[in-house]
């Protein structure tokens, strides 16, 4: 890595969360200053964040501020802030995005409020809590390029991804799917013209080995650094 960021990992710490634990442990491998930031906390973003180099959008969802989330992630996205989701980071990009490039002002979270008109994030036909599944990356993308490999296995924590009738609209603004699962369902998604934007449904971080940064955690930190 070129430099040594400092790293604002947004989400609420549970310490009893394996997802958590997971994300300390991949960012005490990498061997980089970081710190949680509670969403509640965000305020204003240029004021809670401007100190870091990059945002990791971590798992964990709800949040207890969801407004908090989405204000970090817009930040990063306007101001070219690198930054990494993973879980809860990849659903709230998805509705960052819906919000306020797509212009659905009510777009929103089935998890948080499942009776929405314009659900970006809508509950997957089975859950993919604590397993591990494929994930098949697109040729020319950003995460193909970074991991050198057209097929990765990764676990998963999660019960909702992206809305398939949504996907064609954010495509079109930018937020490239570039990772797809056996059926085609959006996995990994990059904002092209960003100098780091990625956000994963899966947690790669909780892969268990911590002898080296993941691919997708030395993407991030080369960006920020």
């Amino acid at each position: 890595m070129s430099g040594s960021p400092r790293i604002a990992v947004v989400g609420d710490y549970g310490e009893t969360r394996e997802t958590h634990r997971a994300t300390d442990a991949e960012l005490d491998a990498a061997g980089v200053d970081f710190a949680w930031v509670p969403t509640a906390g965000i305020g204003d973003p240029a004021r809670s964040l401007g100190g870091f180099d990059g945002l990791w959008v971590s798992p964990g969802s709800p949040y207890e501020s969801m407004d908090g989330a989405l204000a970090a992630i817009r930040y990063a996205r306007e101001r070219s802030v690198p930054l990494v989701g993973t879980c809860g980071g990849f659903q709230h990009v998805v509705v960052e995005l819906a919000r306020n490039v797509l212009g659905i002002e009510d777009a929103d979270h089935a998890e948080t409020n499942p009776g929405a008109e314009h659900l970006a994030v809508t509950p997957l036909a089975c859950s993919l809590e604590g397993q591990s599944h494929p994930v098949r990356l697109v040729p020319g993308s950003r995460a193909a390029a970074i991991y050198g490999a057209a097929e990765v296995v990764e676990p998963y924590y999660c019960s909702y991804g992206l809305n398939p009738e949504v996907e064609p609209q954010l495509e079109a603004a930018g937020l490239r799917v570039s990772g797809r699962d056996e059926n085609g369902g959006a996995r990994v998604v990059e904002l092209e013209g960003h100098p780091f934007l990625v956000a994963t449904l899966y947690v790669f971080q909780a892969r268990g080995d911590y002898s080296s940064p993941h691919p997708l955690t030395r993407a991030f930190l080369d960006a920020a650094g």
